[in-house]
């Protein structure tokens, strides 16, 4: 059993190709695709501690986009949290309800393998959604966290720069995820995540149930009426 359709599966495949291997060193950049390079190798860093964890298939989703579900802006311990759902989806462990708002306490159990921690009560709405990096974790992966702040800070510092003569469109003044409103996109089994348009445009997101990408139909519907 999957996990609900909210989850987006930026994770495919049954094992990692990159457990057990050495962390690189690399120069840093300000453009997307080599901060998504950044992301996977992060991700790779936690495979090397959790092999059963599916390989990140879309990195780049995952870059200016908010998750208000996950309680992270982007960072390595949004990744990590991502990370507890990938594995999840792995044992085939429904870890969230209400449309993948509520995090569970089969959630929060995967979370402590992975070094997050949720020292309070669940929340009313989200439950044991807004998990921290407890000591342990911190220290195991000290090396990947620093390296993937510079690359995030490196990243924001170059989209943010002379904003004052960008027009940044309504949706993007108004704190939208990633510039755009959310849609609905499915696949040929009939799940369904939210995503951004643009950031469905950058890559495929593949379906680990059926191994179908997701598309968007209203937007192929708008498409064939004109």
């Amino acid at each position: 059993m999957a996990t609900d359709g909210y989850v987006q599966n930026i994770w495919d495949a049954p094992e990692s190709e990159h457990s057990g291997t050495q962390a690189r060193c690399h120069y840093v950049s300000t453009t997307p695709p080599v901060l998504a390079a950044e992301l996977a190798q992060a991700w790779a860093d936690i495979q090397r501690y959790h092999p059963e964890l599916p390989d990140l298939a879309a990195p780049e989703s995952l870059i200016g986009e908010s998750s208000s579900a996950c309680g992270h802006e982007l960072s390595f311990e949004r990744l990590l949290h991502e990370a507890v759902h990938g594995i999840a989806a792995a044992r085939g462990i429904r870890d969230t309800s209400r449309a993948g708002r509520y995090h569970n306490r089969r959630f929060l159990a995967i979370a402590e393998e992975l070094g997050l921690d949720h020292p309070e009560e669940p929340h009313p709405s989200s439950g044991f959604s807004l998990v921290t990096l407890n000591p342990e974790a911190k220290r195991r992966y000290r090396t990947t966290i620093e390296r993937l702040q510079r690359a995030l800070t490196a990243h924001t510092a170059a989209t943010s720069a002379d904003t004052s003569r960008t027009f940044r469109g309504p949706a993007a003044r108004h704190g939208s995820s990633g510039g755009g409103v959310r849609v609905k996109a499915v696949c040929d089994c009939g799940r369904n995540v939210r995503v951004v348009p643009s950031v469905l445009a950058q890559a495929p997101i593949v379906c680990g149930g059926c191994g179908k990408p997701f598309r968007i139909p209203e937007v192929v519907g708008a498409g064939a009426a004109s």
